[in-house]
C-alpha cells in the first residue's frame, strides 16, 4: 500500500530522502503546492496543470531560481527516466511504453516542449537508437518553469547519456544558450536538434501556433533562423522533420562505430494483461493463507498459548505489541465496563428485544446501537477533548469556560448517581492501578484538575468512568502505538470500540438472563409516561 499524508510538511518529515514532487493539483491550487515545495527545498517539482496564469508561473520561476529548485511545467505531460519512473502520462499506454523502450534505459537524453511530440519522439528514438535514458517535456507556456537548456548540463554530466536530442519550436531564444554553451565547451556530446514551425514562412503574417509560447516576435525566433543557428554550431539538424529519424540513426551508428555505445540485450518483458484485475477487499491485520492463520505476523496458536485477549486486541486493532502493565490495564477496563445494571440504555434495549422473542444477535445489536455521545461513547469524546485542550496549552479553567461559551457539555464529566461524596469504585480501582504503573499521565492530571472545578459547582460533576478511561488511555496507550495509527487515533473510534467490546459481555448476559427467565413481551407502564403536547422532553 502507498502511504498517504495530508501535507507536504508531513511528507518531508516522514520521507526526508524524497526530493521530487509530482504536483497533480488543479490550476487554482497548484501554486500553493509549488511555493511550499520550494520553501521545503525539494530538488525537482513537476506540475501537471493546464491554464496556470502567466503571472503565477513567472513568480514560481523567480522563486525557484533563488532556491536552486528545478521546475518542470506547468502544462507539461511530464517526464520519464527509462526503466525507473514516469511523471504524469508520459509514454502513454503500456503498448507504447514497450515500443518506445521506456521499460529499460538506452543512451539518449531527450528534452522537448510539446508533450504529444515527446511521446512521438520516444518512439522515433527507440526505432533509431537504443532508446532514452531520460526524457523531459517542459511544456509550451510562454514562461515555463524550466527552459530547454536547463536540462542539457544534466545530460552532459550523466555518463549513461551518449547522445542528446532536442526538439523545439518557433518562438523564444533557448537555442542561443545551447549554441553559447557549445562554443564555451560546456556541451561536448553530440546533439541532434529540430525546431518545428518552418511552415510559418509560407504565411503572409506572423502565425501563433498551438502553444502559448509558439510565436516569433522577431526574425531570430523563427524556426528557420534557429535551425540555422544550431547547425552553424555543429548541432546535427536535418533539412526537414522527415529527415530527423535518419539523422538520429546516423548519429547513433557513428557512436557505435566509435565504440562509445554497445548493443544491449533486451530484457524479457512479461505479458501485460489488457486490464488489471483490482482487488475487492484489503486486509492488513490478519492472514488466513498458509498452514495456519495469523494475527499480524504471529500465528493464532502463539496467542492461544499466551492466553491473553488484550494481546490479540493489540495486534488486531493496533498492529503492535503493548507493555505488560498496559495489557493488564486493558483487561481491567474491559472488566469495568462489562455491565452496569439493567437500567442503562444498552442493557434496557437488549432486554426489551430479548423479551420480544428476538434472537441473540438481533438483541445484542439493539443494545450496542445505543452506544453514542450520551451512553458509552463519551470515552472517545472525553479523550479527544482533554487531549487537544492540553496539547493547545489551555488551562483547566479556560477549557471549562470555553465549553460553557459553546453551550456544550464536557464529555466524561458528570454522573446521575455517583458524586464526590459517593465516588465511583470503578474509577478508583482504575486510577489506583494507573498511578502505580504509569507515572507520567499529563492528560489525566489535566482531567482531574477540570474535575476540581466542576465538582465545586455541583458534587456529581465528577470525572466519570468514561472520562477517566479516555484520558488515561491517551497517556498510556497512545505513545505505544505506531505513528501512522496515532494520527487517526481519535477519528477511528478505538476507545468507543473498547467500551463496545467490554459492554457486549454484559449485554449478552442480560439477553441470556431474559431467555432463561422466559420473560414475556415488555410493555412500558402508562403511569410512567407523561402524555400531552409541549416541548419539554424531560421531567
Amino acid at each position: 500500500l502507498l502511504p498517504v499524508v495530508r501535507t507536504l510538511n508531513e511528507a518531508k518529515s516522514k520521507f526526508p530522502a524524497a526530493d521530487v514532487i509530482v504536483n497533480f493539483a488543479s490550476l487554482r491550487s497548484a501554486g500553493a503546492v509549488v511555493k511550499e515545495g520550494i520553501d521545503l527545498n525539494y530538488r525537482v517539482i513537476a506540475t501537471i496543470a493546464e491554464g496556470v496564469p502567466e503571472r503565477d508561473s513567472r513568480e514560481w520561476v523567480t522563486k525557484a531560481k533563488e532556491k536552486g529548485v528545478m521546475l518542470v511545467g506547468p502544462a507539461t505531460v511530464g517526464a520519464v527516466t527509462a526503466g525507473v519512473f514516469r511523471v504524469g502520462d508520459t509514454g502513454s499506454s503500456n503498448q507504447h511504453l514497450l515500443k518506445s523502450k521506456l521499460h529499460r534505459p538506452g543512451c539518449v537524453g531527450y528534452v522537448g516542449k510539446s508533450g504529444g511530440m515527446s511521446n512521438e519522439m520516444y518512439r522515433m528514438i527507440a526505432e533509431n537508437s537504443s532508446g532514452i535514458v531520460e526524457g523531459v517535456a517542459i511544456g509550451g507556456d510562454r514562461n515555463p518553469g524550466s527552459i530547454l537548456f536547463d536540462h542539457l548540463p544534466r545530460f552532459e554530466s550523466n555518463p549513461d547519456v551518449k547522445l542528446i536530442i532536442v526538439t523545439s519550436e518557433i518562438g523564444g531564444k533557448d537555442e542561443e544558450l545551447i549554441v553559447e554553451a557549445i562554443k564555451k565547451g560546456e556541451l561536448t556530446k553530440p546533439i541532434v536538434a529540430w525546431v518545428s514551425g518552418t511552415s510559418a514562412e509560407c504565411f503572409p503574417k506572423d502565425v501563433q501556433f498551438g502553444h502559448a509560447g509558439a510565436w516569433a516576435e522577431s526574425k531570430a525566433e523563427t524556426a528557420e533562423a534557429k535551425n540555422e543557428l544550431l547547425r552553424s554550431a555543429g548541432v546535427l539538424v536535418p533539412e526537414s522533420f522527415e529527415g530527423l529519424a535518419e539523422t538520429i540513426r546516423n548519429a547513433y551508428q557513428k557512436l557505435k562505430n566509435e565504440g562509445k555505445v554497445l548493443d544491449q540485450m533486451e530484457p524479457i518483458v512479461p505479458e501485460i494483461p489488457a486490464d488489471r484485475s483490482h482487488t475487492h477487499l484489503q486486509c492488513t491485520i490478519s492472514d488466513d493463507r498458509g498452514e495456519e492463520a495469523k494475527y499480524g505476523d504471529r500465528t493464532i496458536s502463539d496467542f492461544i498459548r499466551e492466553g491473553s485477549l488484550p494481546k490479540a486486541i493489540a495486534k488486531l486493532w493496533w498492529k503492535t505489541e503493548l507493555s505488560p502493565p498496559t495489557l493488564e490495564y486493558l483487561e481491567m477496563i474491559l472488566t469495568a465496563v462489562a455491565d452496569h445494571g439493567p437500567a442503562v440504555s444498552g442493557a434496557h434495549n437488549a432486554i426489551v428485544s430479548a423479551s420480544a422473542g428476538k434472537d441473540t444477535m438481533s438483541a445484542l445489536c439493539s443494545g450496542l446501537l445505543t452506544i453514542g455521545p450520551r451512553f458509552g461513547g463519551a470515552v472517545d469524546g472525553a479523550a479527544q477533548a482533554f487531549y487537544f485542550a492540553h496539547k493547545n496549552g489551555l488551562g483547566p479553567q479556560e477549557f471549562v469556560d470555553e465549553m460553557k461559551e459553546k453551550g456544550e457539555r464536557i464529555p466524561g464529566i458528570g454522573h446521575k448517581i455517583k458524586s464526590i461524596h459517593n465516588p465511583d469504585s470503578r474509577v478508583a480501582e482504575l486510577s489506583n492501578f494507573a498511578e502505580h504503573n504509569f507515572p507520567n499521565m499529563p492528560v489525566t492530571k489535566f482531567a482531574r484538575e477540570i474535575e476540581l472545578i466542576t465538582t465545586a459547582k455541583r458534587s456529581n460533576l465528577i470525572l466519570n468512568v468514561d472520562g477517566f478511561i479516555g484520558a488515561s488511555l491517551v497517556d498510556i496507550l497512545l505513545p505505544q502505538l505506531p505513528e501512522e495509527l496515532r494520527e487517526s487515533f481519535f477519528e477511528t473510534g478505538y476507545l468507543n470500540g473498547l467500551f463496545a467490546l467490554g459492554r457486549s459481555v454484559g449485554i449478552l448476559g442480560h439477553i441470556f438472563d431474559q431467555k432463561r427467565l422466559q420473560t414475556p413481551l415488555y410493555r412500558h407502564p402508562q403511569k410512567d409516561i407523561m402524555y400531552g403536547e409541549g416541548t419539554q422532553t424531560m421531567m
